[in-house]
């Protein structure tokens, strides 16, 4: 076993885990933080995706150990206190980028990184969809995903250009 200390969502956490536990699993399971979906465990779907300082990672390739003394946001973390949604959930609410809802999480946590990973340039649909390569979604058909995705990276100031 393994002392961690992690900051999940602004919040230090200190715990003991086993050095195999991977970081999707001591979300859901020991932080129960549900937010983060387990899809495919070979990384393929993107369901499980968080920010680790500020990087999107699938949560599944990552072994909590590996975080140790790092940040990590999940879903949970990204809406305002009061509850009110961040930018890009709202955009994804209103424009439809959901369907089942079951890669809702990692899609808005990969859009969020794809809009900090572009800052300064136009965003595309182009882009968005090439960025967008390792997230599954097996119910909208992607338009949806894409327009919330320039509604969400306009709310946020980014620069959006040639997108529907």
């Amino acid at each position: 076993m393994t002392d961690i200390t992690i900051t999940v969502n602004d919040r230090e956490i200190t715990a003991t885990v086993e050095p195999r536990l991977l970081l999707v699993e001591f979300l859901r399971e020991t932080l129960l933080l549900t937010g983060t979906h387990v899809g495919c465990d070979t990384s393929q779907c993107g369901a499980c995706t968080v920010h680790l300082n500020g990087r999107s990672v699938k949560a599944c390739t990552v072994l909590a150990v590996q975080a140790d003394g790092q940040r990590v946001t999940t879903i949970e973390g990204i809406a305002a206190a009061d509850g009110a949604l961040h930018p890009m959930q709202e955009a994804f609410r209103e424009h439809h980028g959901l369907q089942c809802g079951f890669c809702t999480p990692g899609m808005v946590m990969s859009a969020l990184a794809l809009v900090e990973r572009n800052r300064g340039e136009p965003l595309t649909e182009t882009i968005i969809r090439n960025e967008l390569e390792g997230n599954l979604c097996r119910c909208t058909g992607y338009q949806g995903i894409v327009k919330s995705i320039v509604a969400g990276a306009k709310a946020m100031g980014a620069h959006v250009g040639g997108a529907p």
